[in-house]
């Protein structure tokens, strides 16, 4: 199985054209508190007001109950404090529904993009299809009446009319209206790489799809909700931190109601006012704020990545990955061999070896080809060179096991071979030679370390008569370690995450790939129970597990799995199966989706206990404004030295309602990660947010009151 991007695949070789300027990504670029996307947003922020929308937010629909009190006291009795404090608690209710609005604002417009991509298809039905027939019925019908089974025929220049699976030609097929990327791709029945998506445009050639959705259920259809956040669902995670929010306001509540008694019996009697601004200003209505937007901002970071995640959880539970079982082929290596080293022998040299390699491989157009002919340049500064017509290529032939190139050079026939180690020294045998002991150890050693060994023989027919056959040696090939991966391990390692490789080699070369990547385990000669197996095992020692896949024998292992990526590329039930697409198709972004997760969930720690903290602080701030008339010895807790009660009071409403506004940016973007143990992380987030949200207030509050002093109504 192999996962390696089908960014990297030729055009069929009927060619197709060049595809036109892609229409305009689904990616949203501007700062995160573009003022565009505030004036866009402010409509919904307004509508979220409504108390059945604000009642799922717990902690801001107490404000919001606060904000209406306020507002009929100050009507009752008014007053330049009371209407100050009423203003200011509805703009807490507006910022914290402008930051969830701004976050599904930015879905929303991705979304509006995606629904242009989406055009009135007439799809060409074909009427009793089996494999093979030349001659069917076909009839023209709108795409929205095709119905799962159906198939249909697209031809170059038109756009599939829905999402399926091709079952019969190869096409190059232009995705660039679902992931934003202009090259085409490749799209081909019998394999792994088969699913099309309605609204996809066919560049070249003929296919047969089998449609696999229902309408109105398309893989289109699936992110316009997601990305809206009409399918968003709180997480196990997300619901629990909505509880602790909820129990704490009651706490303070029923703290605050009580304290009333006491305050007429000391003689200090609040208003209604001053006891909702406590409410207010002790209840953790930042994070209570914010909570929503940092979950949808989550989904929004990786569907800029052009990941598609079928449910907040999924995006959640990436942030809790214990093991990741990376496949080998594409993931961990750049899944072609390439060639490593020239190991020349019986007294050639490494540059005669690797000329001789080069004009070997000149007409040899795979991967492993091409390799040979950039490594002799590279390395020994041989170029390709015109050979005319005294130059007959032998092409590789799975009969011979080789290629290679006939020479004419002083009249003698030079003849060239490179291949499989076995049919080159049985050529060289066939023609007089004989292979030097070199070789074999040789061979065996490459093939111990996990590469491929390559034999490069001559034998020169001489124009006097006789003819000599040498081994000129070896090419060392190998499935190369893409660059950087070992410090990409090392810092999952630092993370807390285990990385397992999966791969089909055998047990000698994948130990050889794993050493060298840096994974911490493998798994050899892998089939599709074999991985199953091991995702139960993880799990069954309370380890939640991530893995890509992108075939149907994939499909069982995505839906065990904690966190399954499809490539978008793979198959219909392989994209089914998973909780995440990635819409290109690389599988080394596994990584970037666990970090992203993680990121997630660090922000959201972060800010409780910014949220936390800041409430400690204003509590300095309004509990001794209460009460120092009534009890003196209170004063010496108003260590800001505010004003007076009145511009205390409305300092720390105004700053509560200004840090939600100012803490939306980080909301949305995300607090930065740094690859490091959850002790570490811990530790970070009490030193900068615990202390900031410590600290902060103090100085926002006393700036606050500095100005609302000369307030008329507020000294």
């Amino acid at each position: 199985m192999s996962l390696s991007t089908d960014r990297q695949q030729p055009v069929p070789s009927g060619g197709s054209p060049k595809p036109s300027a892609p229409p305009e990504s689904h990616r949203i670029s501007g700062g995160l508190l573009d003022p565009g996307q505030l004036l866009v947003s402010l409509p919904d922020a307004a509508r979220k007001l409504d108390p059945r929308v604000m009642v799922k937010n717990p902690v801001m629909f107490v404000v919001e109950v606060g904000a209406v009190l306020t507002t009929y006291s100050a009507i009752k009795d008014p007053g330049v404090f009371a209407w100050v404090i009423t203003v200011w608690l509805w703009l807490t209710v507006i910022f914290a529904n402008l930051a969830e609005a701004v976050a599904e604002g930015r879905g929303k417009a991705q979304a509006e993009t995606l629904r242009k991509t989406r055009t009135e298809t007439v799809a060409r039905r074909l009427t009793g299809w089996r494999h093979g027939a030349t001659s069917l019925e076909e009839e023209g019908v709108p795409a929205a009446n095709l119905r799962l089974g159906d198939h249909v025929v697209v031809e170059a220049g038109q756009i599939v009319p829905g999402d399926g699976d091709v079952v019969e030609g190869i096409a190059s097929v232009d995705e660039s209206a679902i992931t934003g990327e202009s090259a085409p791709v490749i799209r081909e029945s019998g394999g792994d790489r088969s699913a099309v998506t309605g609204g996809t445009k066919v560049l070249s050639d003929r296919i047969v799809v089998k449609i696999t959705s229902k309408p109105g259920e398309t893989f289109i259809d699936r992110m316009i909700a997601l990305v809206e956040g009409a399918a968003r669902q709180k997480t196990p995670n997300e619901i629990a931190l909505n509880i602790l929010l909820a129990s704490l306001t009651v706490v303070f509540l029923l703290a605050v109601v009580t304290l009333q008694p006491m305050a007429i019996y000391a003689g200090a009697e609040q208003s209604l006012v001053v006891l909702v601004a406590l409410v207010v200003a002790l209840i953790p209505t930042t994070i209570g704020a914010l909570l929503s937007a940092i979950g949808i901002a989550g989904m929004d970071r990786l569907v800029q990545r052009n990941v598609l995640a079928m449910s907040g959880r999924a995006v959640e539970a990436a942030g809790d990955v214990n093991t990741l079982l990376l496949d080998k082929t594409g993931t961990i290596t750049l899944g072609n061999r390439q060639a490593a080293e020239f190991l020349p022998v019986g007294g050639v040299s490494a540059e005669e070896l690797a000329d001789a390699a080069q004009l070997a491989s000149l007409s040899d157009e795979t991967p492993e080809g091409r390799s040979i002919v950039v490594l002799a340049k590279d390395k020994h500064g041989l170029r390709g060179r015109e050979l005319g017509s005294r130059a007959e290529f032998v092409p590789f032939t799975a009969q011979s096991r080789m290629s290679g190139v006939n020479l004419v050079e002083d009249g003698d026939r030079r003849e060239l071979r490179k291949g499989a180690a076995g049919a080159v020294m049985h050529w060289i045998r066939e023609n007089g030679g004989h292979p030097t002991d070199q070789v074999g150890p040789m061979t065996d050693a490459i093939s111990a370390s996990g590469g491929t060994p390559l034999v490069v023989g001559e034998v020169v027919h001489h124009t006097g008569g006789g003819t000599s056959a040498v081994v000129l040696g070896v090419v060392h090939l190998k499935d190369v370690v893409k660059a950087g991966m070992r410090e990409r391990f090392d810092e999952l390692r630092a993370m807390g995450i285990r990385t397992v490789m999966i791969t089909g080699d055998n047990p000698l070369t994948a130990k050889a790939i794993a050493e060298e990547a840096g994974v911490d385990d493998f798994l050899a000669e892998a089939t599709p129970e074999d991985k199953m197996a091991l995702i139960r095992r993880e799990q069954a020692g309370g380890k939640l597990v991530a893995m890509t896949g992108d075939g149907t024998n994939d499909a069982p292992a995505l839906a065990q799995a904690d966190v399954g990526v499809a490539m978008n590329t793979g198959t219909s039930a392989a994209k089914e199966a998973g909780n995440m697409v990635d819409l290109d198709s690389n599988p080394t972004k596994l990584i970037e989706i666990v970090e992203i997760g993680k990121q997630l969930l660090i922000t959201r720690g972060a800010l409780t206990t910014f949220s936390i903290a800041n409430d400690v602080a204003k509590y300095f701030a309004i509990i001794p404004a209460m009460f120092a008339i009534a009890y003196p010895g209170l004063d010496t807790l108003n260590i800001m030295r505010l004003h007076s009660p009145t511009s205390a009071i409305a300092s720390a409403i105004i700053f509560n309602a200004l840090i939600i506004i100012a803490l939306i940016p980080l909301a949305l973007r995300g607090v930065r990660y740094r690859p490091s143990s959850a002790g570490a992380l811990l530790g970070r987030n009490i030193r900068i947010y615990g202390l900031g949200g410590l600290v902060l207030p103090f100085v926002g509050i006393k700036v606050i009151d500095l100005v609302v002093q000369f307030v008329p109504g507020l000294r």
